[in-house]
């Protein structure tokens, strides 16, 4: 299942919107974190740690980020914890990665969701913070998930969802659509930076919802599988591979 169909106008295909979301991002990496320092009016970090850790994340766990990026979720995870555990980083922008890689306690490899370069049963905690919608199919990804995930092992997926409300969807496309990719040009003087916001609403607006994501979820064996909401548009999905029996 697609998070959502193809953005008219920007590819016409997967393969086209694989190529498109990596020289996107690896052409806007330099300015993503200073956009969404002021864009997120600075509170991106504490919200990463606390859904971390409300999701289960302890000193002395194996823990993996897809779709890192520059890094906001795996240097949260770095600092959970203190150097007790294994911090992984993926991600398939060689520009996001070379930001990513200035974090130290972490290590980074290039990679896709629905393909990811570990061996089964690698991990004890999966995130992903804010790139669903940038996959080519949930259930590969989400199967990828769950093999590399110990018996018991946790996931957590933050995402930005399209609100359900009239209010709240006519805000939320004046602040993401109207306002955020201009104002990251201002900041940056980037079109680059621009394009990356604009599309960054598109794609809100476009994904599937979120009763979708929660059953391909449950689809591909997690179970406990649940959706945390706060201000009608921040998701936290959270679910737990099988323990042995």
């Amino acid at each position: 299942m697609r998070p959502h169909e193809s953005i008219s106008g920007r590819y016409e295909n997967d393969e086209g919107k694989r190529t498109f979301v990596r020289e996107l991002f690896n052409r806007g990496a330099p300015h993503y974190d200073r956009i969404g320092r002021v864009g997120f009016f600075g509170t991106g970090q504490f919200h990463r740690r606390r859904a971390l850790e409300q999701a289960g994340l302890r000193p002395g766990m194996d823990v993996l980020d897809v779709a890192c990026g520059t890094g906001a979720v795996t240097r949260a995870a770095v600092e959970i914890l203190g150097g007790r555990g294994r911090v992984c980083g993926v991600d398939p922008s060689e520009g996001m990665l070379a930001e990513a890689r200035k974090i130290a306690g972490a290590e980074f490899h290039v990679g896709h969701a629905e393909a990811l370069p570990f061996p089964d049963q690698s991990f004890d905690f999966l995130s992903m913070g804010y790139a669903l919608r940038h996959v080519a199919d949930l259930n590969r990804a989400f199967a990828e998930y769950r093999r590399v995930l110990r018996p018991g092992g946790r996931l957590l997926i933050l995402e930005i969802s399209r609100p359900r409300t009239w209010l709240g969807l006519v805000c939320a496309r004046f602040y993401f659509r109207d306002l955020l990719p201009g104002l990251s040009w201002l900041l940056t003087g980037s079109s680059d930076a621009r394009l990356m916001m604009s599309y960054y609403w598109e794609t809100i607006d476009a994904c599937v919802p979120p009763d979708a994501i929660l059953a391909a979820i449950a689809g591909t064996g997690f179970q406990h599988v649940e959706r945390h909401v706060e201000l009608g548009i921040f998701s936290a999905y959270t679910g737990r591979t099988p323990e042995r029996a």
